[in-house]
């Protein structure tokens, strides 16, 4: 029978760090099962991280799973470089880590920015790719970047709208991306995090249908755990104002449904929250139209997040039925 809650915590039966460039190391985890099936989770942001939660998708007697941190995020390093740090790049990482584990095919699963990822490394190694799983699509494109931080999803939070732009000048507001990113570069220390944590707090505003309650143990934050947050929201910050000031570094912005036929053979299933503010259920549509064979799961009360209520039902379906993927 298909579980219909995701699976309990487990933990990374091996560690390590990778050297992928004279610059950066990765940071790489696996867990479950290390005679299993490769999957490979590519985390959102860009600049976000891997955790401890990505774990519970997976059937761990099944599964070898894999987690790893992109450049310049989560444990890699060095932390917040922007040095060699481009979509490409992150491709590249992919496959050296998939040659390096010593695996040659697996599934790729990613989410947000890691469903961006996950169809760019699909398009460039489609030999080593069994399958895709997505969930809350985003395909790079302009259109999409406005709704989050031009006009869009202004017109559904518009307290934390007002929030997001304040601290910008009228005469710096037709770009908003382009404002914050200068700020980012520019500032140092206790302002150039003020302005990060104001980006986070947006898109955290906007990434829950259904904000949950903080639980008493995240309100007792330790000197570390601040530390750790700080260091996190800067990097989501930077790196993703990084990304879309460079539109992901795609040659256009339409690369990758321009692409997509390069994996028609592969199988596919999005999964999509209805009420996404963040990447909303069009790029999902889109992508269908070019890649019919891609399932698409809208899911009815879904929202951004993948680890909320149905979202993460869908995803724990979804990583069952790709079991039968494999040779």
């Amino acid at each position: 029978m298909t579980p219909t809650q995701p699976y309990p915590d487990i933990e990374p039966y091996r560690t390590g760090f990778l050297p992928v460039s004279d610059e950066h190391t990765l940071y790489y985890e696996e867990s479950g099962n290390p005679e299993g099936k490769p999957i490979v989770f590519l985390h959102g942001g860009p600049g976000g991280s891997s955790h401890p939660k990505a774990r519970k998708y997976f059937d761990p007697a099944f599964y070898r799973i894999i987690l790893f941190d992109q450049r310049g995020a989560g444990k890699s390093t060095p932390a917040l470089s922007l040095y060699e740090n481009t979509t490409w790049h992150l491709v590249e990482d992919i496959e050296k880590l998939r040659l390096h584990l010593g695996i040659s095919q697996w599934v790729v699963f990613g989410g947000s920015w890691g469903s961006t990822l996950a169809l760019a490394y699909a398009i460039t190694y489609p030999q080593v790719v069994l399958g895709l799983i997505l969930r809350g699509i985003f395909l790079g494109r302009k259109i999409e970047t406005d709704w989050l931080y031009q006009h869009g999803a202004s017109m559904i939070h518009p307290e934390e709208w007002q929030e997001f732009i304040a601290p910008i000048p009228e005469n710096e507001r037709e770009d908003f991306i382009a404002a914050y990113h200068k700020r980012f570069l520019t500032l140092e220390g206790s302002e150039q995090y003020k302005f990060a944590k104001i980006w986070s707090d947006w898109e955290d505003a906007n990434s829950f249908h259904i904000k949950p309650e903080p639980s008493p143990d995240e309100e007792i934050a330790t000197e570390e755990t601040k530390r750790l947050t700080e260091k996190s929201t800067l990097s989501v910050a930077l790196i993703e104002a990084h990304y879309f000031m460079n539109h992901c570094f795609f040659e256009k912005e339409t690369f990758l449904l321009d692409e997509i036929s390069k994996i028609q053979h592969i199988p596919c299933r999005m999964v999509q929250g209805r009420y996404d503010m963040v990447c909303p259920p069009r790029s999902a549509w889109d992508l269908k139209q070019c890649y019919p064979k891609a399932e698409l799961v809208l899911v009815p009360d879904g929202g951004h997040a993948g680890s909320v209520g149905n979202m993460s039902i869908e995803l724990v379906k979804a990583t069952e039925d790709f079991k039968k993927v494999y040779p």
